[in-house]
């Protein structure tokens, strides 16, 4: 048989306990999905299933036998998350079940939105029979994603309408659109095991992205860190997988035992373990009683079962058949993705009350009532997101500023992809650019408040320092809260291309200040450093400076300001002066003292006493000059 041409789509089977699923799609694909000894010899099935179904014109799209049993409702959503269409199935002898009503409704929670109907087993009953449960299967589905979808009576047995079933699966194919090929692998497990001589395989249903020979990944929860050794879609070997296939990917670096249902293979520096996420959650109008806020229930994500806390932001609760914007909250994390869905059971009994859509993987319990309105503004604001540059654009203006990294994480994007997407947000003045170590994004509004900052900043710099010619960079930086001093640059220089500052050898100033009275501030600065020079080693006090230079108390206590601001000066313990010429004195003289110096030694090289000494050593020792052992001190470096 031909390869066919693989179509990035899965189908699912769904409906009750012996309804002959699995049996259909033998005949349908000529695979027998009950691949479990327990299976074959309980008829019924347990795990998932998987088969290529080829259609008549060479497509070959994945379909997923997810168990009807109730008991086994969390592997039915595990393989009903990665799914695109339905194919509903009900036995002919039985009609309508609990377990069909209840998967019917976990895949409108799922969010599939098209399908057909197979009513199996018509060679059990009479012709009458057929048209009776299809009457039945008709008024099921009213109101559902399925009404007016085809009914076709099957058998898998005597093989009656299997190929008009096919024929309307090839519609079915048609009407839906193949998953995007684009995004960061995220790709849940559903079964691990080792074979020998190859290692370590996963298999699951790709829901997002590329997976590519060589890639390098991480599995989580764990956060495990391994690459694609190879990979192979229905047993048949490729360079490529896509989202929407069934994909089997032998992974290095990575053992069996380190791995579960549950986890999730994904692209290396994109996603990141969650134990609260934001998310729009919809109660079934099915539901015996309202959810609570705080409930405890069971969550089905993925190929994941948890538990979890729900946290209503608006209400106390949501009635049957309600949508409110709400958080859960894990009591294990999970790693999911934007948009993914979910559903939720009680925690006892185990029924299905209800699912969503997660808006926001990384999120956090809100304290206080502004707190949860905001949350609401984020999911409602997430909520309506169609396009990575619009998530990007919301991330970061809820965010204020954020570097590329935790950007990446956050809307769930390569770094490589997320620059493209960054920029072409900032050319439309979306978001803007600072290259730094790494690049950061700033909304406009935090922008503009920074920039605000920065000029009431440097006005008052400007005020209380007159003489100066503006505020050095890094006492601007440590302001403005920046992370490093690229970021600074760059934002300095957006600042400086509007005209709102002017840089000079690294001092920011506004355009429209010049410094006053610079001729008495060298004037002063010069005769402070002449004063202590000439007192040498009998260091001067503040007060014993002033009073040389005869300055009045506020213009004095700018220019020791301006001085410390430049390091100029530092003021020693007891209120001495040590200028920068004393301070690179002194270290000359400790060098030449040499070996382990002490304060005598010192004290007598400098034909000083301890009371002015003892101060300058305990500055130098302080500022890594010297190190200090029992009673001497070795000299470790130059001063600056």
């Amino acid at each position: 048989m031909s390869e066919g041409r693989e179509i990035s789509l899965v189908l699912g089977t769904a409906g009750h306990i012996d309804h002959g699923k699995t049996t259909l799609i033998s005949a349908l694909t000529g695979v027998d999905c009950d691949r479990l000894l327990e299976e074959k010899k309980r008829g019924i099935t347990i795990e998932l299933g998987f088969a290529p179904l080829r259609l008549g014109d060479g497509r070959v799209v994945s379909v997923v036998d997810v168990p009807g049993h109730e008991r086994f409702i969390r592997q039915m959503v595990a393989g009903a998350s990665g799914i695109d269409a339905v194919l509903l199935v009900v036995s002919a002898d039985e009609s309508v079940m609990p377990q069909t009503r209840e998967h019917l409704a976990i895949l409108g929670l799922l969010g599939v939105r098209d399908g057909l109907v197979a009513i199996t087993k018509a060679d059990r009953v009479e012709p009458g029979m057929v048209d009776l449960v299809k009457e039945d299967v008709q008024e099921f589905v009213r109101g559902s994603f399925l009404e007016g979808k085809p009914i076709v009576p099957v058998s898998a047995v005597t093989g009656e309408n299997i190929e008009a079933l096919k024929h309307e699966l090839g519609a079915l194919v048609d009407r839906v659109r193949p998953r995007p090929r684009k995004g960061a692998l995220f790709l849940p497990v559903d079964r691990a095991f080792p074979i020998s001589g190859f290692g370590t395989v996963v298999t699951g249903t790709a829901y997002r992205g590329i997976a590519r020979l060589g890639d390098e990944i991480e599995v989580f929860p764990s956060g495990r860190e391994g690459r694609i050794r190879s990979l192979q879609v229905h047993g048949r070997p490729v360079e490529e997988a896509f989202a929407g296939q069934r994909v089997a990917a032998n992974l290095s670096g990575i053992s069996v035992d380190e791995l579960a249902r549950g986890d999730v293979v994904c692209r290396k520096g994109v996603y990141s373990p969650t134990c609260c996420f934001d998310a729009v959650l919809r109660v079934l109008s099915s539901a015996t009683e309202p959810l609570k806020h705080w409930q405890r229930v069971r969550l089905c994500i993925g190929t994941s079962d948890v538990l979890a806390r729900v946290a209503l932001l608006r209400a106390r609760t949501i009635a049957p058949g309600g949508e409110e914007p709400a958080q859960l909250v894990l009591e294990e994390p999970v790693v999911c993705t934007a948009d993914q869905r979910f559903i939720i059971r009680f925690y006892s009994p185990l029924v299905t009350i209800g699912g969503g859509r997660v808006v926001f993987p990384y999120s956090h319990k809100p304290r206080g009532a502004l707190a949860r309105a905001e949350a609401v503004s984020r999911i409602q604001a997430l909520g309506t997101a169609t396009t990575s540059e619009d998530r990007l654009r919301r991330v970061v203006e809820d965010a204020g500023m954020m570097d590329s990294l935790r950007a990446a994480i956050a809307v769930q994007e390569a770094p490589s992809d997320l620059a493209l997407i960054a920029s072409r947000l900032a050319k439309s003045g979306g978001i803007v650019e600072l290259k730094g170590e790494r690049t950061f994004y700033v909304s406009p509004s935090r922008l503009e408040s920074l920039e605000t900052e920065a000029l009431s900043a440097l006005r008052g710099y400007q005020e209380a320092f007159p003489s100066e010619r503006g505020m050095p960079t890094d006492e601007l930086m440590r302001r403005l809260s920046l992370p490093d001093a690229r970021v600074l640059r760059s934002f300095a220089a957006l600042l400086t291309e509007r005209g709102r500052i002017l840089v000079e050898d690294n001092k920011v100033r506004t355009p429209d200040f010049v410094a006053r009275n610079e001729g008495d501030f060298r004037r002063n600065s010069e005769a402070l450093e002449a004063f202590c020079r000439e007192r040498g080693w009998q260091l001067a006090t503040l007060e014993e400076v002033r009073s040389a230079l005869g300055m009045e108390p506020g213009a004095f206590t700018q220019l020791i300001q301006s001085l410390k601001n430049t390091k100029s000066l530092v003021l020693l313990e007891g209120g001495y002066v040590l200028t920068a010429e004393m301070e690179n004195v002194m270290l000359d003289i400790l060098r030449e003292i040499g070996g382990n110096v002490t304060l005598a030694a010192v004290r007598d090289a400098t034909n000083s006493s301890r009371k002015f000494i003892l101060p300058v050593l305990e500055f130098f020792d302080s500022k890594g000059y010297t190190r200090r052992v029992g009673d001497v001190r070795v000299v470790k470096g130059a001063g600056r």
